[in-house]
């Protein structure tokens, strides 16, 4: 789960202001194919949609439009990723009805935004994702999109109907936005389905559901919870969920005491955290352990220290990113039986009904794969499942595959074996070649170039 804009520069761009919606951008023409039927494709259930016909839906093409938002990928990528770009075609933002008012892209100051992407030259196939952590629809972007859509399927992406750090307000009931962000992407997935066959003149046939971080939350509860809306999943280190634990809030609120003196190396070992991570802690204190762990605590556990965060995680970075002294002696096992229910509601439980690969590295300092996918492997076996889920652990991963470029000799990203994940995906349930066995995909030797190479076999 990554922060708005994943870091405290990040959550500065969280204050900026929207760019304003110019005209459609010309884009080169792909025959007279390009951007066939715009003017007739209805987004069903949309309260509000804006179509445009543009040269290239990548992030190279979009980069400095309205059409992507480069400020809210920050820190998802390294900085020598290599992406794809010249995939005309037409591009769909809008919105579905909705009360809360968090998502202030292109000064609509409306949730439950969402963008679909429908490349000129289709292959069939639809990929669907929901934003990691509380960033917004385009977060993705160069992470996913570019490639999916460079490989013919049409794309598309919710804000998961709340966003920023202030997404605990929403709803009535604990636990209300978090699950809305499931509702939220099942009901893009049935509109893009729809929208894809408006514009190619047939639905898609095959529907792919993935994410990072809170997005791989979402493609793990969809799989268990909507598998006849998809043939299959990757998910990227995504969030677990369940009511006895483990979860977020039993893993950071140690953290939390450890950045105010009250907890030692071995009690963050004791929770779930890889000895070797330890120097990318120092950045994760400052940047997510605190906030993350406020704003979820304040989602799911509102009546424990009402005062912090309160009405709002803060005004400024420094006060946003600043812990709650109270989480420091949070115990989310003694906590009333109504916090336990508020996270059964999303919980998740491992019956998968389609495939689905899970990714996680080994030095995530954020939500640590011995608490996490670790756990979520061992369910997917218990509920019987384990036919169709793959896991591989990723040897010098972590949360933000951004911090690469500050420690080039201790990480590797985990986006290029992601591209492979979902090409193995592709293969298991389009051509049934089966996927390797899980098992830890080590650091290559020196000289391979890790920003932009990962095989999983």
């Amino acid at each position: 789960m990554r922060l708005s804009r994943g870091a405290p520069l990040a959550v500065t761009a969280l204050l900026a202001s929207a760019l304003l919606w110019p005209a459609p951008a010309a884009g080169a023409s792909a025959g007279q194919e390009h951007c066939a039927r715009r003017h007739q494709i209805r987004v069903p259930g949309a309260a509000f949609q804006q179509s445009a016909c543009l040269g290239d839906l990548t992030t190279t093409g979009l980069a400095g439009t309205p059409y992507t938002d480069l400020a809210d990928q920050a820190g998802l990528t390294a900085a020598g990723t290599r992406v794809p770009s010249g995939v005309p075609g037409i591009q769909i933002d809008g919105y579905f009805p909705d009360s809360s008012r968090f998502n202030t892209t292109h000064g609509w100051n409306h949730d439950a935004q969402f963008v679909i992407r429908l490349p000129d030259r289709w292959n069939g196939g639809l990929v669907v994702t929901g934003a990691p952590g509380t960033r917004r629809q385009y977060a993705t972007d160069k992470a996913i999109s570019d490639q999916v859509l460079a490989q013919g399927y049409a794309y598309a992406a919710t804000d998961k109907g709340n966003s920023g750090v202030d997404f605990y307000r929403d709803g009535v009931r604990p636990g209300d936005a978090v699950a809305e962000w499931n509702s939220r992407t099942t009901q893009l997935t049935r509109a893009a389905r729809k929208a894809v066959a408006q514009r190619y003149g047939h639905s898609p046939s095959r529907t792919y559901i993935t994410g990072v971080s809170n997005g791989g939350y979402l493609t793990r509860w969809q799989l268990e919870n909507r598998p006849e809306l998809y043939d299959g999943g990757v998910d990227w280190e995504g969030t677990l969920w369940i009511a006895h634990g483990p979860n977020l809030l039993t893993s950071l609120p140690t953290t939390v005491a450890r950045t105010l003196g009250r907890a030692g190396d071995e009690d963050l070992y004791a929770v779930g955290f890889a000895r070797g991570s330890e120097f990318l802690w120092p950045y994760h204190e400052k940047a997510y352990w605190g906030v993350t762990q406020k704003i979820y605590r304040a989602e799911f556990d509102p009546t424990y220290a009402p005062g912090c965060p309160g009405p709002s995680a803060g005004s400024t970075p420094e006060r946003i990113l600043a812990p709650c002294a109270e989480d420091a002696a949070y115990d989310y096992t003694s906590r009333p039986a109504s916090v336990h229910r508020a996270v059964a509601r999303v919980a998740l439980t491992g019956r998968i009904g389609k495939p689905l690969i899970t990714l996680h590295g080994d030095l995530d300092a954020l939500l640590p794969k011995a608490a996490d996918s670790d756990v979520y492997d061992r369910m997917t076996g218990a509920a019987g499942r384990s036919r169709l889920h793959r896991y591989y652990t990723i040897a010098g991963g972590t949360h933000v595959d951004g911090l690469y470029d500050s420690h080039p000799d201790r990480l590797r990203p985990i986006l290029p074996c992601y591209r492979s994940a979902f090409d193995t995906l592709v293969a298991w349930v389009e051509r049934d070649i089966r996927p390797p066995a899980g098992r830890t995909v080590g650091r290559p030797a020196d000289g391979v170039n890790v920003v932009n190479s990962c095989t999983l076999r």
